[in-house]
């Protein structure tokens, strides 16, 4: 039983929300093409009969049943339309998201000014500016990615396009220790590391929150990247922030160790010193 539920964050809230608006759409649309394809037949089978000269009650049954299915036709459209009307608004909410970040941005950047400019110097006030511009470099990444999500999304789900519906959904993940730091970031490779007992698997092309202590050995190995990187925004483009397999098994040979990574170049650098 999970005792613990894990906040969602704002990227996955969005990508929630557009899968279940592509899913609905798929299905409505899915339902239309039949919907059409009926009436079609409907259509011609009414006109068969009146071209033949077919009895009244015959005329009258084929003229009903094509009524109905034009009725349901016209319902589904409609459905599609105010559908569309929604993704639209998603859009909306992306461009509204980039207008806002650089106020955002240079505001962060007002407060970090009036800090390392000051004549006097103070330890904390110096520890306070490098917080509020790393926030800040975090929240316009994290602001690029969601506006690229929302609108590639949207396009995708307009489109009709079902691949981002049949991904197999991710595992909740668990609650990490309090003492962890992590940083958000795209995985370029399956990785694994070990978190105290539990020993943690996380899929290629996917955001997850790696332990800080362990970013610049995947960062040099090229097996990560920043959200902000022109490749990450690229790469979820064609494969979503999930991951192209949600539970990486642990025999993969492709599964990258970070521990057994970062102790090798640790006992190289000590051979070197030797």
């Amino acid at each position: 039983m999970a005792f613990f539920k894990r906040e969602l964050s704002p990227v996955e809230r969005f990508e929630s929300a557009l899968k279940e608006k592509q899913a609905a759409r798929q299905k409505l649309a899915d339902r239309l093409g039949i919907a059409e394809t009926v009436l079609g037949e409907k259509r011609a089978a009414a006109e068969r009969l009146a071209v033949a000269g077919a009895a009244n009650a015959q005329l009258d049954r084929a003229e009903t049943n094509m009524r109905a299915v034009e009725e349901r036709a016209k319902t589904l459209r409609a459905a599609l339309a105010e559908l569309d009307e929604q993704i639209a608004s998603i859009e909306a909410m992306a461009a509204a998201i980039e207008q806002a970040a650089p106020g955002f941005g240079a505001g962060a950047a007002a407060l970090v000014e009036a800090v390392t400019k000051s004549a006097a110097s103070v330890p904390e006030a110096t520890r306070f500016s490098t917080s509020v511009d790393a926030v800040r470099r975090e929240v316009l990444a994290a602001a690029d990615l969601i506006c690229w999500e929302l609108r590639s999304a949207a396009v995708r789900t307009r489109a009709g396009n079902a691949n981002i519906t049949h991904r197999a959904a991710p595992e909740p993940e668990q609650p990490a220790p309090a003492e962890i730091e992590r940083q958000l970031i795209y995985t370029l490779s399956p990785l694994r590391w070990r978190e105290g007992s539990e020993v943690r698997r996380v899929p290629a092309f996917a955001l997850v929150g790696l332990p800080k202590t362990l970013l610049p050995v995947a960062l040099r190995h090229q097996h990560v990247d920043h959200l902000n990187a022109r490749r990450v925004q690229t790469l979820i483009h064609v494969h979503g922030s999930t991951g192209v397999n949600s539970d990486p098994d642990q025999d993969d040979p492709q599964l990258v160790d970070l521990d057994a990574l970062a102790k090798d170049e640790t006992e190289s650098a000590q051979a070197d010193v030797a």
